[in-house]
């Protein structure tokens, strides 16, 4: 991938350290929600009569949907290929798919930390592209030895949380125009938070190194790094479970892990109608219940 142009270095800078907070040592020490809660209440079965119109309605409504029973790499090309239409990623092999799994060539190497065995911070999946997919599904295949669990952030709780926060300032800065830039040289300039047709409201976030900031922002990210940790929440897959979600409302991430995790994913668009983000809610919601982390 080339340089970034030095017009864009000038107007943005990477701050990460400025972001290894509290709220840091707070998702570290415990994220994780009663098992099994968000799973259940997002459940489909996908074999079902008219299921393909009730998770249209359901990803309307909520962004996301669970899944079980989808044991082999070919059921979840048939059911992803149901939904959406696959988009080749630089990662995927010949059928669309990509095998998430720890993969040392590419250790420390930005944009690669999906194939390793760290932490990942809450993010959208593709958020240097001009559009990114609008689905992501993401099938459990063997489960890490230890750790690895998905961890999965409404960014209408984040949008409500910022928005109800210190007058909204941290919520109005982030929806500025190319406030943020997300990648490397051929990434995209873009925003946090993007206002839609009909008063809704989109997302797009990371925060590792191919992220830069434009110093109208810089202020404010303690707080929105603060609310996507503040509101994640634990979904442990089994083998052949999975979520399906709206890349512009659900951010995701993962604890670090011990052991061969190997998972499934698919990126793409709807084969449906769906409304571009969310619709913002009106109060700033209570944060998920959590327990203590596992050791």
């Amino acid at each position: 991938m080339g340089d970034l142009p030095e017009s864009t270095i000038s107007r943005f800078t990477f701050c990460a350290s400025d972001l290894d907070s509290e709220a840091t040592d707070r998702r570290r020490r415990s994220h994780t929600m009663r098992p099994g809660d968000l799973f259940a209440a997002h459940f489909l079965n996908h074999k079902a009569p008219g299921a393909s119109a009730q998770i249209a309605e359901q990803l309307s409504k909520d962004g996301l949907v669970t899944v079980a029973g989808l044991a082999t790499r070919d059921a979840v090309r048939a059911f992803a290929s149901r939904i959406m239409t696959i988009s080749a990623h630089r990662d995927s092999d010949s059928d669309g798919l990509t095998t998430i799994r720890d993969t040392p060539r590419h250790a420390g190497r930005p944009g690669f930390a999906g194939l390793g065995n760290g932490e990942l911070d809450p993010h959208t999946e593709r958020s240097g592209l001009p559009h990114p997919p609008r689905l992501m599904l993401l099938v459990c295949s063997q489960p890490a030895d230890r750790g690895g669990e998905c961890l999965l952030t409404d960014g209408r709780s984040v949008h409500a949380d910022l928005l109800h926060h210190k007058g909204g300032e941290a919520a109005d800065a982030l929806s500025l125009p190319r406030t943020a830039y997300f990648g490397a040289g051929d990434g995209h300039a873009a925003q946090v938070l993007s206002p839609h047709s009909g008063g809704r409201m989109a997302i797009r976030l990371r925060f590792d190194a191919l992220a830069r900031w434009s110093p109208m922002v810089q202020p404010h990210l303690p707080d929105l790094k603060a609310a996507a940790l503040r509101y994640q929440q634990s979904l442990p897959l089994k083998p052949g479970q999975g979520y399906l979600l709206d890349n512009e409302r659900w951010l995701h991430a993962r604890t670090a892990f011990v052991g061969d995790r190997v998972h499934w994913r698919a990126l793409g668009n709807p084969r449906f109608d769906l409304d571009h983000g969310f619709a913002p809610a009106l109060y700033a919601p209570q944060p998920p219940a959590r327990v203590e982390a596992m050791s």
